[in-house]
């Protein structure tokens, strides 16, 4: 169990790592949807049924999906996970990164009115991704030590 609390941990940081590369990607194509091609962006552009004109703005969709979606999940599950893997103070790690989880989410959804937001949302994202690292390094450490002793005990033949 500490072994999957772990995992849990290293998922949302890999998560976290994928929401940057798809914001990257999803400006660097607007901006050269914009230099190269002569795009523009106006209201139509922004409308629910824009479609998009270059490729790389799946980026936003997918920023969007998995910050909204994927990563509140894992971490709410990385909660209940700790509630039974008796990780040493895993409950409170598991907390810190649903909480910095739903900060994120709020930021995100701040920085469409506000866009010192979006700077906290970008600050924030580097101690969500700290955070879940260090959550699960120290479960996979807790689960090495756990099983240590009983792999170092001599087979009685």
């Amino acid at each position: 169990m500490k072994r999957f609390y772990a995992v849990l941990a290293f998922v949302v940081s890999g998560l976290v790592a994928v929401q940057a590369a798809m914001a990257v990607w999803a400006e660097a194509g607007l901006f050269l949807w914009i230099s190269r091609d002569g795009g523009a962006i106006d209201q139509a552009t922004l409308s629910s049924e824009w479609q998009p004109p270059f490729p790389e703005a799946a980026g936003f969709e997918i920023h969007g999906m998995n910050g909204m979606m994927v990563i509140p999940a894992v971490a709410l599950v990385l909660v209940v996970v700790s509630l039974f893997a008796k990780v040493p103070r895993g409950i409170a790690w598991a907390v810190a990164v649903l909480l910095l989880v739903a900060l994120q989410v709020t930021l995100g959804l701040l920085g469409h009115s506000a866009s010192i937001a979006g700077l906290a949302h970008g600050i924030n994202a580097v101690g969500l991704f700290t955070v879940s690292l260090l959550a699960g390094l120290r479960a996979w450490r807790a689960a090495a030590l756990t099983a240590a002793p009983a792999e170092s005990v001599p087979a009685v033949a």
